[in-house]
This record gives structure tokens, sequence and C-alpha cells, in this order.
């Protein structure tokens, strides 16, 4: 009998989304001051990984502000700007209300059923104060309605947005608080979808994305009370 075909290899596990979000709790807890240095060779040996990839996740932290890369010098930690934050948050929510507005028009009956259900199932993860649980529901839960606008190009830059301001999303769930109010706020946007009410779904996505800015900015100044 010629031997069993053997199993395929494992696909090799992906650490840099994971060091890229490591370090920017690192950052925006205040575990890593602005001006300390990142080296890439000794973030490689730690997270034994090569170096590309932990020069990709270095790459996507400077889009975020987080990190500065200073040529022949190396990649440091920055200082927030303030500023730059609220005015990414600020753009995320404009294009975010419009994905919200348009997929009140157009999502069709099982769109909006499972957006529902992925809404009622991350109330188990709020109960249980579950940050890290509740953020994975709340990254579905957006990309949800970005699909649901069924504009390819709206969906394409919303998401590279939410790509900027990911950090500091993430990091409003630090707040004990935070959960909770998010779930609410997300009870009222699918309300509002569930019904049909583009302008309604609009302005509760706006006010949700503006609170998300507010706590990500209280949780930020907590950790760095000297910024």
């Amino acid at each position: 009998m010629p031997p069993a075909p053997a199993a395929p290899p494992e696909p090799r596990r992906t650490l840099a989304p994971e060091l890229r979000r490591s370090l920017a709790d690192d950052i925006l807890a205040g575990r890593l001051l602005p001006g300390t240095r990142l080296d890439e060779r000794l973030l490689a040996a730690q997270w034994g990984m090569s170096r590309t990839p932990v020069r990709e996740a270095l790459k996507q932290l400077a889009v975020t502000g987080l990190v500065e890369s200073h040529p022949h010098r190396g990649v440091f930690v920055a200082r927030v700007d303030s500023d730059q934050v609220r005015e990414m948050f600020e753009l995320a929510g404009e294009l975010e209300a419009s994905c919200a507005r348009l997929a009140a028009l157009r999502m069709v009956a099982e769109e909006r059923r499972q957006l529902e259900a992925m809404h009622v199932a991350s109330m188990e993860a709020v109960s249980r104060g579950q940050s890290d649980r509740y953020d994975a529901f709340n990254l579905e839960f957006h990309a949800a309605i970005f699909r649901g606008c069924h504009n390819q190009q709206m969906v394409e830059t919303t998401l590279a947005m939410r790509g900027r301001v990911a950090p500091f999303r993430r990091a409003q769930f630090k707040l004990p608080i935070r959960i909770s109010a998010s779930f609410e706020e997300h009870q009222a946007i699918v309300e509002a979808i569930l019904r049909g009410d583009a302008d309604a779904a609009a302005a509760c996505m706006r006010a949700h994305i503006h609170s998300s800015h507010e706590a990500a900015e209280r949780y930020r100044v907590t950790a760095h009370p000297d910024a």
C-alpha cells in the first residue's frame, strides 16, 4: 500500500499585525515614550521574524503618526499630534457616515439580518467586559456597513482611513465604560439601517465616531498626563 500523502504544511503565522498592534498599544499607554528608538533588528529578534515585516509594521505606524522615521538615524516614537488625530477622526466620521447612509438604502434583507445578528452576538463580550473580543466584533460590524453601501470605491477609501485611526479606536476600549457605550451607539445605527432611515443612520454613525475620538483622547491624556 503506497504511503499516505503528507499533510500540507501549516500556514506560517503572520506576526507583523500583532507587532503593529502591540507597539501601538504600548505607545498610547505610555509604556513607550516619545523619543524612544525602535530598533528594527532587536524587534525582529524579539518577535522571531525577519526584518522585512518589522519594517512594514513600522511604516504602517508612521502613517498613524505614532512613530517618525529619520534617515540614517532610525525610527522613533513620536509625540502624538492631537490636531492631527482630531482631523483623522473627523474624516473617518464623514466617510463612515456616508457608508451608513448608503447602507440604509442599499443593504439587502440578508445583509440587514446579518448586521443585526452580529450586533446581538457582541452583547456577550460587552457583558463580560472582554475588550479585545469586542474590538474584533467592532471591526467586523463597521466592515459590514462599509460593504453594505455597495460602492467599492467608498469601501476602499473608508478602509484606508480606518487603518490610520485603528490604534486610537482600539485604545478607547481600555476605558471600561466605553464598551457598553459603543454597544448602545451601535444599537442606534442598526435600528436606523433596519428601518431604512438614511439620514438617521448617517447622523448616528457620525456621532459614534465622534464619541470614539473623545474616548480615545481621554485614554491617551490619562496615559500621558504631560502630553
